[in-house]
C-alpha cells in the first residue's frame, strides 16, 4: 500500500494538522457522488478510536456503503457498536423527527403513526429547510449531549450539502423568535465554531470531482455557515520509480501508470493545500478499504 501524503500550504502550523482534526466534536464528510466519502469516513471514525475517542459515526444517507465500510449488514437509527469505542447509526428521518417533537416541543407519547407526527412530516417535507434541520439537527445534538468524544457525519453530496449546512440559518429567518429560533441558533453556532467542527471535503484528482471541490469551497467562503474545510484527495497514483524499458504487458502497463500519474497532478495542482490517499491496488473488500484508508490517515495525518 502506498502512504498517504500531505501537501503542505504556506500558512501550516508546526502542530500536525490531524491532531486538530480528531480534537474537533464534529467532523461533517461530504463529496461528489462515487469518490469515496463513506470508506473515508470509515477509516478516520477508525482512526480516532486508535487515538483514544469514543466515536459515533452517522450515515446520513440512504445507501449501504457506511456500513458496508464498517462491517456491518445494516445500520439503524439507534446507535450500535460496531467495535470497541465505534458506534454507527443511519439517520433516517421519521425517527428524528419523533425524537425532536419528543425532547424539543415536549410533545409525549408519539409515533411515525401519530396524528402530529404526520403532520410534521408533511411540513417537513413541503417547507423549505424543515427536513435539513431535522437531519442536521439530529447530528448536531449528539454532538451537544457529550455521549461521544467525536461525532462524524458521513453526510449528503456537496450537492445537496449546502441545504443542510444552511438550514439553521434560514430557520431562524422564518422563525426570527421563541425556542425553534433559539435551537437553530445554536445549531448555527455549532457548526461555524471552528474549535467544534471541521467541515472535510473528499475528492479525486479528476476534472469533474476537482471542479465539484473548487466549486463547493467557493460557496463555503461566501456563505460562511462552517470553518474552512480540509480538502482529502482519494485514488492518488503515486510517481513510478522504475523507467518503462522493453516490451509487453509491462511497459505497456508503466506508461498507463505515468500517465495517470501525470494527469493527476495537474488537477491536484488546482487544490488548496490537502491530504492524499493512495490507490489501493487488488481486490479489496469494503472494510479492508476503510482499514488501509484508516492507515493512510494516520501516516499523512
Amino acid at each position: 500500500m502506498g502512504r498517504g501524503r500531505r501537501q503542505p500550504g504556506p500558512h501550516d502550523s508546526p502542530q500536525k494538522p490531524g491532531l486538530i482534526v480528531l480534537d474537533k466534536r464534529l467532523l461533517v464528510v461530504s463529496a461528489q457522488g462515487g469518490v469515496g466519502k463513506s470508506a473515508v469516513s470509515a477509516g478516520l471514525a477508525q482512526l480516532a478510536t486508535r487515538q483514544g475517542k469514543r466515536v459515533l459515526v452517522i450515515d446520513m444517507g440512504e445507501s449501504a456503503g457506511l456500513a458496508a465500510h464498517l462491517g456491518v449488514r445494516d445500520l439503524v437509527f439507534d446507535p450500535i457498536e460496531v467495535r470497541p469505542d465505534l458506534h454507527a447509526m443511519r439517520l433516517i428521518r421519521s425517527d428524528s423527527l419523533i425524537e425532536y417533537l419528543t425532547l424539543q416541543l415536549s410533545l409525549k407519547g408519539l409515533n411515525r403513526f401519530s396524528r402530529v407526527a404526520r403532520a410534521f412530516d408533511a411540513l417537513a417535507t413541503a417547507a423549505p429547510a424543515v427536513r435539513e434541520i431535522i437531519s442536521i439537527g439530529k447530528v448536531l445534538w449528539e454532538v451537544r449531549e457529550r455521549k461521544w468524544d467525536l461525532v462524524i457525519a458521513d453526510a449528503p453530496p456537496t450537492g445537496q450539502i449546502g441545504s443542510y449546512l444552511r438550514a439553521p440559518r434560514s430557520i431562524s429567518e422564518l422563525v426570527p423568535t421563541g425556542r425553534i429560533e433559539r435551537q437553530a441558533a445554536w445549531m448555527g453556532e455549532t457548526l461555524r465554531d471552528p474549535d467544534s467542527t471541521e467541515m472535510v471535503i473528499v475528492s479525486l484528482a479528476e476534472e469533474l470531482p476537482t471542479t465539484e471541490t473548487r466549486q463547493t469551497l467557493a460557496w463555503l467562503e461566501t456563505n460562511e455557515l462552517v470553518p474552512e474545510p480540509m480538502v482529502i484527495t482519494n485514488r492518488v497514483v503515486p510517481e513510478l520509480a522504475t523507467a518503462a524499458k522493453g516490451r509487453g504487458p509491462v511497459r505497456d502497463a508503466a506508461i498507463h501508470h505515468r500517465s495517470v500519474y501525470v494527469e493527476q497532478q495537474k488537477w491536484l495542482s488546482e487544490l488548496p493545500p490537502h491530504v492524499e490517499l493512495p490507490y489501493l491496488f487488488g481486490l479489496l473488500t469494503p472494510t479492508e478499504v476503510a482499514a488501509r484508508l484508516s492507515d493512510a490517515l494516520e501516516e499523512s495525518l
